[in-house]
């Protein structure tokens, strides 16, 4: 179900007209839908009703503190990948035995804070890695819980800057090493090897790449004969950013895991982001200048690509939607940009739309994933406010950034 929608002409977030909230609150600014959170997390917990997995949605797609809250009261856990989102996740009151810390480069800083927290799992990708962790134990009694990413070289078809499973990428050990590093982790007594764990990418929309994953851990199993107390399959599943593109078969995955998961002793766990909070967040933004040039019309918006690097960065497409549509259209060459002095500040281009003015607002749809958390101060612009929706009630879950907090900085 979809809780961000067109309304007899008008945006809806919730019960909330998307206009008041543009008049409330200064723009841009990201708009969050509580029902379509918990919608879509729920969706998740149904489709995989039978493995009964532990949820730990990935911190790194949105780390708003209130956000946490909110998802630890549903039941999430944490994927984390620094000290900062670790200490972000136990203070939403996010249980420690939920939390799962992964990365490449840990810190001893980091692996000391994952320690001291007793975090169910410590996710490790190199054997320094694992000896660094061996040594700060090496003379405690203390025993801890790790598992070892494994890269299967499965490719997940998506783009190159967000897939993370093939054998030339930075990301865990290949079967070999994986192999090479399990024996040597079972002869440390400080120790437990408790989990395998996986990730091959981000927005996933075809289930072949995780059955493909599945195959391969199922060969680490038998070679290695270690009954793994945890198998985390990571996250990745998509969403659709667009009425062309497919969302994935959640019920079509869950049936493969189950057949997988038949006959062994393991706790299943999935490190979603995307797929709870993508399409629960607009970024609400004001036209501030419209001009003609070379028979294109720029579309000059209040929000750039410091708020929202996506379009920048991966070259992502966000569908533009009016907050008030009207019943005449604008044809002809329009590019939605931003203010910042950069060419590559721009979101959209369209041949059709909303007959649009100045002072007109718009919402960015689909971006509660890597849109907060990767903004930025780029051209000394303050960070913008994030607001929830629950209902008919709103509230603001982080203030705009002061100028004189930014330029004293």
């Amino acid at each position: 179900m979809n809780f961000i929608r067109l309304r007899k002409n008008n945006l809806w977030v919730d019960n909330i007209l998307a206009i008041k909230l543009a008049k409330k609150y200064k723009t841009p600014f990201y708009c969050y839908s509580h029902s379509q959170i918990q919608n879509n997390f729920e969706a998740l917990n149904n489709a995989f009703k039978a493995v009964n997995p532990m949820i730990c949605f990935s911190v790194k797609s949105n780390s708003n503190l209130s956000l946490l809250k909110e998802l630890k009261k549903m039941g999430s856990g944490a994927d984390v990948v620094s000290i900062g989102e670790l200490l972000k996740a136990t203070k939403a009151g996010i249980n420690n035995k939920k939390i799962v810390f992964s990365g490449i480069g840990k810190t001893e800083e980091e692996i000391r804070m994952a320690i001291k927290k007793g975090v169910l799992l410590i996710n490790v990708e190199s054997e320094s890695e694992v000896n660094l962790i061996n040594n700060i134990l090496k003379n405690t009694s203390k025993k801890i819980s790790i598992g070892i990413r494994l890269n299967p070289n499965v490719a997940g078809k998506t783009h190159q800057k967000i897939s993370t499973g093939g054998k030339d990428e930075k990301f865990g050990l290949i079967y070999k090493d994986f192999i090479n590093l399990s024996k040597k982790i079972i002869k440390m007594k400080n120790l437990k090897l408790e989990g395998i764990s996986v990730h091959i990418g981000s927005q996933i929309t075809n289930v072949q790449p995780f059955k493909k994953v599945l195959s391969a851990i199922n060969k680490i199993i038998n070679k290695t004969r270690i009954n793994f107390k945890f198998i985390d399959l990571g996250g990745g599943m998509g969403i659709s950013y667009s009425k062309k593109e497919k969302q994935i078969n959640l019920l079509e995955y869950a049936k493969a895991v189950s057949k997988f998961i038949k006959n062994k002793k393991t706790k299943i766990i999935f490190e979603p982001g995307r797929f709870i909070i993508g399409n629960a967040g607009i970024l609400i933004t004001k036209i501030i200048h419209i001009k003609k040039s070379n028979k294109k019309y720029f579309i000059i918006l209040d929000a750039g690509m410091n708020n929202f690097m996506r379009t920048a960065l991966y070259g992502a497409i966000h569908q533009i939607i009016p907050l008030k549509k009207t019943n005449n259209s604008f044809k002809g060459n329009l590019s939605f940009v931003g203010p910042v002095c950069e060419s590559s500040d721009k979101f959209l281009n369209e041949k059709k739309f909303s007959k649009l003015a100045i002072g007109d607002y718009v919402a960015i749809a689909n971006v509660g994933a890597y849109g907060m958390s990767l903004s930025s101060n780029y051209n000394s612009r303050p960070t913008i406010a994030e607001v929830m929706v629950k209902g008919s009630e709103h509230k603001v879950i982080r203030q705009r950034q002061s100028l004189e907090s930014l330029i004293n900085n």
